[in-house]
Parts: structure tokens; sequence; C-alpha cells
């Protein structure tokens, strides 16, 4: 186990997503490779790598100018980086958008096999999903 590359993983994984680079972030998964979104919001739960590759770009429709991600702190144990990171961007309905989050990779053979993301569900309830909550 390779914290070190795993370390390095993560950091390309957020270069791609702040660059908009969604092939770039969704090739570092591995095959069975998923992602979890913590909270009760319309992008909560869990997307198989297949279903991510669909829905991935429409974020960045929602961020015409791009969503930038800044990592705060990272460590690294085993199969497992934990990263703090906030990110910042005008959403397309003119309201910043500012979240702070926790991160937590799970890695299989060098790729993400697992990222769960925990943040303020409230502000994606309020400004990514525009006020609407599920069912």
């Amino acid at each position: 186990m390779n914290t070190e590359k795993h370390k390095e993983t993560v950091i390309d994984f957020f270069d791609h997503m702040s660059n908009g680079n969604v092939e770039g972030f969704v090739n570092l998964y591995h095959e069975e490779g998923a992602v979890w979104t913590s909270g009760n919001t319309l992008i909560s739960g869990t997307h198989s790598k297949a279903s991510l590759q669909e829905f991935a770009g429409q974020i960045y429709e929602a961020f015409p100018d791009g969503i930038k991600f800044k990592i705060i702190s990272m460590i690294a144990e085993n199969d497992r980086v934990a990263v703090e990171a906030e990110s910042e961007g005008m959403h397309i309905s003119g309201v910043k958008y500012q979240n702070f989050y926790h991160f937590l990779f799970i890695f299989k053979d060098g790729k993400v096999l697992l990222f769960k993301e925990y943040m303020d569900t409230e502000k994606v309830t309020d400004i990514l999903c525009g006020g609407q909550r599920p069912d």
C-alpha cells in the first residue's frame, strides 16, 4: 500500500474536478468504483462509476465559470485518504456557492474504489437543487 501514491491520486482528482475534466477524475475510479454523497438531497446516495460518467458533467453546466476545490488538509493510512476541502464557484442562478467538505477515499489496486462526500447538505439543497428535496 503506497499512501504517498494515493495522496498524489487525490491531488490529481481535485485538479481534474477544479478544471472541469470529468473524464480525468472518472478515470481515477476503479471499475467497481462508486461515489457516496451524504444527506437527503437530490444528489445524495450511492452512484456507480458508470452512472457517474453519465451525470458528472451536469454539475459543470450549473457552474459555467467552473467550480474550484481547495484541499485544506489530507492524511493517509493504508488504503484510505481523508481530506478536508472547500469549494467555490458562481452557480448559474447567480448565487455564489461555497461549501466545506470531508472526503474519504478508499482505494483498490491504486484506483478509487469508494469516494465518500460529507458536506453542508442545506447549501446543496438551497443552491444546487433550487430548494427541491426528494419525495
